[in-house]
């Protein structure tokens, strides 16, 4: 610490890069600190931070005994407990990710200690240094932070067992699904609706969901012990019911159930399959090579589909674009809310049938391809429909909500059906073929890092700068936090490596992905988060100027 203080004092009032001069490690008797990186100017992004503290110092080392699951809570915990110490000094920054606990980068738990990874604004005025309020904010009010987040006298125990707590249950609830035949939970009483669609905290007075008898199943969880709620099964369970009822809602809270929230949330006990992808369709994206002949044929100009690149994709093109990008990613059930949905690709009725021949119509609609989805390749959908009966016809599950409650009307839609049958025809021509992997261009990767100064940065969750390239990713609704973009933003960077193709970048990216490699490969900065395979594969093939080759198809 003296040798930091000695340093800065020397720093008052020169030119702000002249804080470079501090980067290094710092021993503070019972932890040291690492000055990383410097920001370059004022307004640049903050410098980069490490503190670390060894087990025998912090009364925590019991923690290295939990479940994976637990300890990566207990990672959380301790940057919500660092971030609350923090507020008294603005400069002071921890990644958090809200309502949701992600495995993250700002704390880490190692065989020696516990590391605190965060950001410091270094203090200006204009571009000169402020010495004497960096020295009180290094190493007056910081240490403070870094000690009381890291000892156990200074938590609450009961607060970080229960925070502990709730997310194993979540990850032993998820991993139960697949034995139960099941592709998502909601446990009764839960609380779906959110306080605004700004706002990611749950509603006051919302009413607790309550599962129909018909549907319960009792999961176990080690803390909480059973717990029983919505099971919905594997196949194609469709969400009906009028506007204003909580369809979207239901999705909603289904599909960030890939993700486990902390307590308190109302959605604590909802899990869902991590292999779960939310397609929609997004007008003027690119598509790189892929093969879509599965959903689309015949185009006009006699333009291929087993091989289709653009880089303005109508609505239809596009939602059938993120499927089969989906499927070669891994994903093992289709999430889908028609009002953001390409009606074309979706349905095309009967009327419209007899007024368009088929011969005249490119798009096999997704109600003819959705039952060979789940028989032929295990894919399961979960749709809100609300303008479609023909769904019916392939629907396993059908779940009304009505008043914000979900009530199983699947006998009665089968009724429906023998009352009022189709008249439509099924317009899926070929069998359903099965297409491989697509191989990725590396050199075109490192090509955009170069031409860019190898920048790689999240612009929120919704844009990746790659290089050159600014990707948007506001399509991707289920991505949580800027953290996740970062983290696809550096294995791309590790995709870029190597030379020439990358013959099946799914298969190497989950490789990557493992937990031991994840934390050794990235960098050492405390604003990321673990990503899955499948949003990593969605950046990709959202880069203008990425290259694949085509696919190979076998029926």
């Amino acid at each position: 610490m003296d040798l930091l203080i000695a340093k800065l004092k020397k720093l008052e009032k020169q030119n702000y890069r002249a804080y470079q001069q501090i980067k290094g490690q710092y021993n503070f008797g019972d932890f040291d600190l690492y000055v990383d990186h410097i920001q370059s100017d004022p307004f640049a992004s903050a410098s980069r931070f490490r503190a670390f503290r060894s087990w025998s110092l912090t009364g925590l080392e019991w923690l290295k005994d939990q479940s994976s699951a637990y300890q990566i809570a207990a990672r959380d915990f301790i940057a919500r407990r660092f971030d609350e110490f923090a507020k008294q000094e603005p400069t002071v920054s921890i990644a958090l990710h809200g309502q949701t606990v992600l495995d993250s980068t700002a704390v880490l738990f190692t065989d020696n200690g516990i590391e605190l990874r965060f950001r410091v604004n270094l203090p200006a005025e204009g571009r000169q240094i402020l010495a004497k309020k960096a020295t009180n904010i290094l190493t007056f009010h910081l240490p403070k932070f870094i000690r009381r987040a890291t000892i156990e006298r200074e938590l609450d125990l009961d607060a970080l067992r229960h925070h502990c707590e709730v997310i194993e249950d979540q990850h032993a609830l998820r991993q139960q699904l697949t034995q139960h035949n099941l592709v998502a939970f909601v446990a009764n009483g839960s609380i779906l609706p959110r306080l605004a669609g700004n706002c990611d905290l749950p509603m006051k007075d919302a009413v607790p969901f309550v599962a129909p008898s018909s549907l319960t199943v009792t999961l176990d969880t080690p803390n909480r012990g059973a717990v029983s709620g919505l099971g919905i099964p594997h196949g194609i369970t469709l969400i009906v019911g009028g506007g204003y009822h909580g369809k979207s809602t239901l999705l909603s809270a289904v599909e960030r159930a890939i993700y486990d929230h902390i307590p308190g949330d109302g959605r604590d006990y909802i899990v869902t399959h991590a292999e779960s992808m939310k397609i929609r369709a997004e007008d003027g994206r690119c598509v790189h090579h892929l093969n879509l002949s599965n959903y689309i044929n015949h185009l006009p100009m006699a333009k291929a589909t087993d091989d289709f690149s653009t880089q303005d994709a109508s609505g239809s093109t596009s939602q059938a674009a993120w499927l089969q990008e989906s499927i070669e990613a891994g994903a093992k059930t289709i999430l889908i809310d028609e009002d953001t949905s390409a009606t074309n690709f979706m349905i095309r009725d009967e009327r419209m049938q007899a007024l368009v021949a088929k011969g005249n119509e490119p798009i096999t609609p997704l109600v003819d391809r959705i039952g060979q989805l789940r028989d032929e390749l295990g894919i399961s959908t979960i749709m809100v429909m609300g303008g479609s009966g023909d769904y019916l016809d392939v629907a396993d599950t059908v779940i009304q909500m009505h008043d914000y409650q979900a009530i199983d009307v699947t006998e009665k839609a089968q009724l429906v059906i023998a009352q009022h049958p189709t008249t439509r025809v099924n317009e899926s021509e070929a069998p359903l073929s099965l297409i491989g992997p697509r191989a990725l261009s590396r050199v075109a990767l490192m090509n955009l890092l170069s031409e860019g100064k190898f920048r790689v940065s999240a612009k929120g969750k919704t844009s990746l700068r790659f290089g050159k390239e600014f990707t948007d990713l506001g399509a991707l609704e289920q991505l949580e936090s800027s953290d996740e973009v970062n983290s696809i933003g550096w294995l791309c960077f590790q995709l870029a490596q190597l030379p020439g193709w990358c013959s099946d970048p799914v298969s190497e990216l989950m490789a990557a992905l493992d937990n031991e490699k994840w934390h050794a490969n990235m960098p050492q900065q405390g604003d990321l988060a673990k990503p899955r395979v499948l949003d990593v594969m969605a950046a990709l093939n959202r880069m203008r100027k990425a290259q694949f080759k085509p696919a190979s198809s076998a029926s």
